[in-house]
C-alpha cells in the first residue's frame, strides 16, 4: 500500500494504541489532520483552543493513564505555546508524545517563517527531542518515541514533522505494535540487602512517588508497609499513588509541607526511597537530606540509573522499576511501631483545620466533599495557595486519582479535569482553581463542551494572586504591587460556554449548590467567594504582614 507521511504516522500510532490526541490544527500538519478523518474513531482529534491547554491535557492523560499523551500542535508560536505542557510532563514524570510541524526541508536553517531549532530549544526541557527527515523512518522513531516516553523515567517526547516529508509518498508499512519491554527487577541478594538496612534501623521510613505505578505493584508496596508497620509518604503531588486510608499512611512531603512531614524525613535514620525524583518540594529546598550525603541512610530504587545518585549518594542503589521491587519485597520486622503509631496519628490530626475567616469556608467545604464524592473522584488543580485544599485536605482511596504539576504550572487544573473527563467518561472530575489559576486557560471550557467532557470546577475567588501576595506580604509587608485582580462574572461565564454556572457567598449554600452542580448534566463552574484573609488554612494574612513587620522593627 502507498501512502503519505501524515497517514503512515496516524496508522503507526494507531498499531502503539494511541486513542485520543489533543491539539490545535495548523498549516503545517495538514497531512496528519487528513489521515486523522479517516480513522473511523479509533483516534479521536479532540480540538482544544490553545496550545498551552492542549499540552497540559496531553500531559494528564500520560500521567493518569500512564500511556502517552498525544499531543499535534504548529510550528514556531504553536509549539511554544505548547512548551508550558511539555515542562510540566517532564517534572511529573509522565509519558507524553508532542508532534509538532515544521518548515519544508528545503527551508530549514533560513530562519523561515515560524522556524525554530527544535533540539536546541527542547533537548533540555524534553527527554528526547527528535526530527523526521525521511518518510521512511517514521516507524522507527515513532517506535523509539513511545519506547522513550514511557521506560526508565517516563517524559515527554518532542517530533517534529517537516511539511514536505508528511506529504511524502512511501510503501513503508506501520509499525504492527509497541514493544513489551518489562521493568528491571531486583535480584534476590539486592533484596536481601535491602532487607537487612531495614531491619537494622529504628526509624524507617518509605518514600514513594511518580505515576506509573500498577494497581498490582501499590498493592504489593501496601502489604508490605502494612506487614512491616512502615510509615509511608509519598512524594510532592502523589498522594494519590497510596491509600490514604491505610493506618501506614503518613501524608505528602510537597508545597506546603506539614511539621509532622517534614519530621519524620528529618529523624529517620532509613528513608527507602521508591521511583522519586528528588525535587526540591520533596525535600524542603534540599535541606530535609544534606547535600550529597545525607545523614540518613538511603536506599534509592529507581528505573532510570540516571536518577539514582544524581543528588544524594545512597548507601544502596537499585536500579528497578517500582512494581516490580514492590513485588519482590518481604515483611521485615524491628522495634518501630511507635513511630509508624505516631506518623499516622499526626497525619490524622493534619487533616483537621480552624475555622477559616471567609465568607465561604474551605475546611467546611472539604468535610462536605468527603461525604459525597465518589471513590473514584479525580481531583486536579493547577498551581497558586488554593491548591492545599485538595493537596492537604482530601484523603484519596485506592480508586481516587489526583492530577496537579510538580512544575507549579498554573492553569493545569482546567485541562487536566477535561482530559480526565475524555479519558473517563463515566467519572467524576473536579477541578480546584483559583480565579487567577482558572483565567489561564478558561477558554478551554469550549473545548470541554465540544468534547463532551465536561467537568465540575470549583473557583476559590479571593481576588489577588494568592501565593505572590504570600510572599510579598513576608518580605515586603504592607506593601502590595501588582497581585490584586479584577475578573468577570465566573458563573454568567460559564453559562455562556453552556456550564452550569453559579456564584456561592456562604459556606451554608455550598452543599445545595454542589448538588445542582452534580446533576446538572452540563458540567458546572461554581464560584465560591473567598477571603484574601483566608490565605493558608492555619495563618491569615494579616498576620504574615504582623510578623514580617515586627520582624523588620516595625509597628
Amino acid at each position: 500500500m502507498i501512502r503519505n507521511g501524515g497517514q503512515l504516522l496516524v496508522d503507526c500510532l494507531i498499531a502503539l494504541g494511541a486513542r485520543k490526541g489533543f491539539g490545535v490544527p495548523g498549516e503545517s500538519y495538514l497531512a496528519v489532520l487528513d489521515a486523522l478523518h479517516d480513522t473511523g474513531g479509533k483516534l479521536d482529534f479532540v480540538l482544544c483552543r490553545n496550545e498551552g491547554g492542549a499540552a497540559f491535557m496531553a500531559a494528564a492523560w500520560g500521567k493518569l493513564t500512564r500511556s502517552p499523551g498525544i499531543c499535534f500542535v504548529t510550528r514556531g508560536p504553536g509549539v511554544t505555546n505548547a512548551s508550558i505542557g511539555i515542562h510540566t510532563a517532564m517534572q511529573d514524570s509522565a509519558p507524553m508524545l508532542i508532534f509538532v510541524g515544521q518548515v519544508g526541508t528545503d527551508m530549514k536553517g533560513r530562519e523561515a517563517f515560524q522556524e525554530i531549532d527544535f533540539a536546541a530549544v527542547f533537548g533540555t526541557m524534553a527527554k528526547w527531542a527528535v526530527e523526521i527527515d525521511h518518510v521512511d523512518r517514521i516507524p522507527e522513531i515513532l517506535a523509539r518515541a513511545w519506547k522513550t516516553a514511557v521506560t526508565g523515567r517516563p517524559g515527554p517526547v518532542v517530533i517534529a514533522l517537516p511539511e514536505d516529508m508528511l506529504t511524502s509518498m512511501t510503501e513503508v508499512g506501520p509499525i504492527t505494535g509497541p514493544s513489551d519491554i518489562r521493568e528491571p527487577s531486583p535480584d534476590a541478594a539486592t533484596i536481601s540487602d535491602v532487607t537487612a538496612h531495614l531491619h537494622a534501623s529504628k526509624r524507617p521510613l518509605i518514600l514513594m512517588g511518580g505515576c506509573n505505578w500498577t494497581d498490582e505493584g501499590t498493592s504489593a508496596l501496601q502489604a508490605f508497609a502494612e506487614a512491616s508497620d512502615i510509615p509511608v509518604i509519598a512524594a510532592f503531588r502523589y498522594q494519590d499513588q497510596f491509600d490514604n486510608f491505610s493506618p501506614v499512611f503518613a501524608g505528602e512531603a510537597g508545597v506546603g509541607m506539614p511539621p509532622h512531614a517534614r519530621r519524620l524525613m528529618s529523624e529517620a535514620d532509613t528513608i527507602l526511597a521508591i521511583n522519586v525524583r528528588f525535587g526540591e518540594m520533596t525535600t524542603d529546598a534540599y535541606t530535609l537530606l544534606e547535600v550529597p550525603e545525607p545523614r540518613q541512610k538511603l536506599i534509592h530504587v529507581h528505573a532510570s540509573d540516571a536518577e539514582i545518585g544524581k543528588i544524594y549518594v545512597p548507601v544502596l542503589g537499585v536500579q528497578a522499576g517500582p512494581n516490580a521491587f514492590a513485588k519482590a519485597l518481604s515483611p521485615v520486622q524491628g522495634g518501630w511501631a511507635d513511630w509508624r503509631a505516631q506518623a499516622r496519628a499526626d497525619f490524622e490530626a493534619s487533616l483537621d483545620c480552624p475555622p477559616q475567616p471567609s465568607p465561604v469556608d474551605m475546611g467546611a467545604v472539604m468535610r462536605h466533599l468527603w461525604e459525597v464524592l465518589p471513590d473514584d473522584v479525580i481531583l486536579t488543580n493547577g498551581a497558586g495557595n488554593f491548591a492545599v485544599w485538595p493537596n492537604k485536605f482530601y484523603q484519596f482511596g485506592p480508586k481516587a486519582r489526583l492530577l496537579a504539576p510538580q512544575s507549579g504550572a498554573m492553569g493545569y487544573g482546567l485541562p487536566a479535569a477535561i482530559a480526565a473527563r475524555v479519558a473517563y467518561p463515566d467519572r467524576m472530575a473536579l477541578c480546584f482553581a483559583g480565579d487567577g489559576d482558572f483565567q489561564m486557560n478558561l477558554q478551554e471550557l469550549a473545548t470541554a463542551a465540544q468534547a463532551g467532557a465536561q467537568p465540575i470546577v470549583l473557583i476559590l475567588n479571593n481576588g489577588i494572586y494568592g501565593t505572590i501576595r504570600a510572599h510579598q506580604e513576608r518580605h515586603y509587608p504592607a506593601r502590595v504591587s501588582g497581585t490584586n485582580m479584577v475578573s468577570p462574572d465566573f458563573a454568567m461565564l460559564a453559562r455562556s460556554y453552556g456550564f452550569h454556572g453559579e456564584r456561592v457567598e456562604r459556606t451554608e449554600d455550598f452543599a445545595a449548590a454542589f448538588e445542582r452542580a452534580c446533576a446538572s448534566g452540563t458540567g458546572a463552574v461554581l464560584d465560591l467567594v473567598i477571603s484574601e484573609e483566608a490565605l493558608t488554612p492555619r495563618r491569615t494574612l494579616s498576620q504574615m504582614r504582623e510578623a514580617a513587620l515586627a520582624a523588620q522593627g516595625q509597628p
